[in-house]
């Protein structure tokens, strides 16, 4: 069955999360994949949401944290003071699914600016609670397409730390730390480490093991493309 890069970054993202996880989710692919994890392996993944939906089941891809459906769906809607207070900042969600512009070797991520800070060539949509789930949860997953641009030597600004970033899935593999800095640990099938290495801006460290990722199943797909097709 064949399947584009972006549908095996989806899938693979999906598989870090199990039954047990409680997942703060960003928008666009991190929302992607964690509903597509609820949807086949890990049914009650219990999904959170910015704007204060806890254990949101969305029938589509929400447009934004503000969507209704993640409300209509949830088991329970809190401020956003409460929940970045009582439930993110206390320790009760162990799982942050973030994207970014742009990370670097240590997992630190971008999603302020491109170019200085006070005159810059684009200014992203901002942190947001990004900050805040980078330093919160136990474990920070993200997900970004990997070009020279977005994994970067330098940082043009730092919106969130990467202490706890345990893994960055790319459309071409898998990076995991390694003393400090980030390592390539598998790709996907039909890549390269010399093309994963093209698509990084440093000097990437390459693991001794290096795997290939399993291909998406034929149920994976499927649960994809209809979550794709209804969002």
């Amino acid at each position: 069955m064949t399947f584009t890069a972006d549908e095996m970054m989806a899938v693979e993202a999906s598989r870090r999360l199990t039954n047990d996880n409680v997942c703060f989710v960003g928008i666009g692919l991190p929302s992607l994949a964690a509903n597509l994890a609820r949807r086949t392996h890990a049914p009650h993944c219990v999904l959170v949401y910015e704007s204060g939906t806890i254990g949101a089941k969305p029938t589509k891809l929400p447009l934004s944290i503000g969507d209704g459906e993640l409300a209509e769906t949830a088991d329970a809607v809190v401020s956003v003071p409460e929940m970045f207070a009582y439930w993110l900042q206390a320790g009760r969600i162990d799982v942050g699914f973030l994207g970014a512009a742009q990370v670097d070797r240590h997992g630190n991520l971008n999603s302020t600016v491109i170019g200085d800070y006070a005159t810059p060539k684009v200014r992203l949509p901002g942190g947001g609670g990004a900050p805040e789930i980078a330093t919160s949860v136990a474990n920070v997953f993200v997900m970004l397409r990997q070009t020279p641009r977005a994994f970067v030597e330098q940082l043009d600004f730092k919106t969130s730390r990467g202490d706890r970033v345990r893994v960055v899935v790319t459309d071409l593999g898998v990076l995991e730390p390694r003393d400090g800095r980030l390592a390539l640990v598998r790709t996907h099938p039909g890549v390269t480490v010399d093309e994963v290495r093209a698509a990084t801006g440093w000097d990437l460290a390459v693991a001794d093991d290096v795997g290939v990722t399993e291909p998406p199943t034929e149920v994976e797909l499927a649960a994809l493309r209809t979550l794709e097709a209804a969002g």
